[in-house]
């Protein structure tokens, strides 16, 4: 009778175990961010003579942190489509709340466009601006 018992309480601590490991893969994919280091900076169109300069920290979402390495693998091309679109932004775009808001949707659907053909699939999740400074 003991080992009856004994037997059943083994199959219960092993269910038991392997629980937490089951809810883990049920979980599915985390979120994980890639930051693009350096700093980008670039200028930007202003109204006078003078030349306006940007200086952005970007954190990069992705839906699944398996999906890391292809950002990191990508960043050339990641950082030259940021840089280029800062570029052709006006000073009021730049300065403002809503166009700091709008651009920072364009770059993700630009580099969705971007990515698209080299990965085959869309990786990045969202985007961040963790510094923006401009002068």
């Amino acid at each position: 009778m003991l080992k009856r018992y004994l037997a059943q309480i083994i199959l219960a601590s092993s269910v038991l175990i392997s629980m937490p490991s089951m809810a883990e893969q049920e979980a599915g994919p985390q979120l994980a961010y890639f930051t693009l280091e350096p700093d980008l900076t670039t200028n930007f169109h202003t109204s006078g003579k003078k030349l306006g300069y940007i200086q952005v920290r970007i954190d990069i979402m992705v839906a699944n942190a398996a999906d890391l390495p292809i950002v990191e693998l990508h960043q050339p091309l990641i950082r030259d489509a940021v840089i280029e679109l800062l570029g052709k932004q006006s000073e009021d775009t730049i300065k403002s709340l809503a166009g700091r808001e709008d651009l920072r949707k364009t770059l993700v659907e630009q580099l969705h466009g971007i990515l698209l053909p080299e990965t085959g699939r869309t990786i990045i999740a969202d985007l961040l601006f963790t510094k923006y400074l401009y002068q």
